[in-house]
């Protein structure tokens, strides 16, 4: 099968940096049975091309990546015709996947992975804030052979709009993120705390690190490991050394999979403190290395709560701090969480995604 696959960037050449780990893995095992192209809209300004992971990359680059990854498709659909269009994420790179798609008489499949539904006007986030960003996904969704989508709160979230989806987590790779089985604390000892994720606005770091002053406050010795490139000037350390947390959390910025993993497995609880989320990938990865997660109520957390998560409202430090005393003071507890988080991401790895993947394509392939 031959497999055209539109995605905002994350497939840098190097697989490492500037890169999305569940879009790997899931290339790596549809490149292992199948033809696969990827077109990547903006994942270098400059166009270009490079093998990765035995799938063909072709880097749309500026100016026009809309105009020119649509010329792009046709260009190869004329050299090799394809027999499915995927994209991952819809916003620009579904536009494009179905606009080929109805151009080559070709099904176009997409997957709906962050905030393309999203309206958080106080923090200027999400596509649904605009009627440009409903009109283009409204079109976008329902031209779509297929909508699948990252967890069941969005799948509600389309099914509001009047579109049907298929609920269809992007899973991580054992190979290489192992299972760990979760360990037991030793009595009295700082909890360590781990943090994931850029520093930016709909991650609300800023709730984050006033839950760990509300911690500091009861008395509780604890270090945070964060991780994650700053798109904000510096403004949450800042607001760390503000708090009088400067000595109980590590900015760590950006970290390739290996060093992370090491933060992973010396954790007691991750931490997730998002006004929105699709998933979040860390989540998973966390559970795999045997650490469960005290988190908003978003995403993935809301499915898995309350057996393999615990979770609080958007925007509530006092909550989220009370939800990791409990949990941090019943050690049993937290040994359980872990068990059934690692078992829910170990039943739906990238294995598991790719899987469905392959079997939307062969179910939709007839159609061309």
């Amino acid at each position: 099968m031959r497999i055209g696959l539109v995605v905002p960037g994350g497939v840098d050449p190097s697989a490492e940096y500037r890169v999305i780990p569940v879009l790997l893995a899931l290339i790596s095992r549809l490149a292992a049975r199948h033809e696969v192209r990827v077109f990547a809209l903006r994942q270098q300004a400059r166009p270009g091309h490079w093998r990765l992971l035995g799938a063909d990359v072709d880097n749309i680059g500026s100016p026009r990546p809309r105009v020119r990854a649509i010329q792009a498709l046709r260009a190869a659909h004329r050299a090799a015709p394809f027999d499915i269009i995927q994209s991952i994420w819809s916003a620009d790179p579904g536009l494009v996947a179905v606009t080929a798609g109805r151009l080559l008489g070709v099904p176009a499949l997409v997957h709906v992975a962050g905030g393309e539904l999203a309206a958080v006007p106080d923090i200027d986030y999400g596509g649904g804030l605009s009627w440009r960003g409903r009109l283009r996904e409204a079109l976008v969704l329902r031209a779509a052979a297929h909508v699948s989508a990252a967890s069941a709160p969005m799948v509600r979230a389309l099914a509001q709009i009047g579109v049907r989806a298929d609920r269809l987590p992007l899973g991580i790779d054992v190979d290489q993120h192992p299972p760990r089985a979760p360990r037991r604390r030793v009595p009295g000892s700082t909890a360590r705390l781990i943090h994931v994720a850029s520093l930016n606005r709909v991650k609300d770091q800023t709730t984050l690190l006033q839950a760990l002053s509300v911690l500091r406050g009861a008395g509780m010795a604890f270090h945070l490991d964060l991780v994650g490139e700053d798109v904000l000037d510096g403004r949450i350390q800042r607001l760390a050394v503000d708090l009088g947390l400067a000595d109980r959390v590590t900015f760590h910025g950006f970290l390739p999979q290996r060093p992370l993993r090491v933060l992973l497995e010396r954790a007691d609880l991750m931490l997730v403190s998002s006004r929105h989320e699709a998933g979040p990938v860390v989540v998973l990865e966390a559970a795999v290395a045997g650490v469960p997660t005290v988190g908003t109520d978003v995403g993935l957390l809301s499915e898995w709560a309350p057996r393999a998560a615990r979770v609080v409202p958007v925007a509530d430090p006092r909550a989220l701090a009370g939800a990791v005393l409990e949990l941090l003071g019943d050690e049993n507890g937290r040994l359980e969480l872990a068990r059934a988080a690692q078992g829910r991401a170990l039943a739906e790895d990238a294995g598991f995604t790719a899987r469905a993947f392959e079997a939307l394509y062969e179910r939709l392939r007839p159609r061309a």
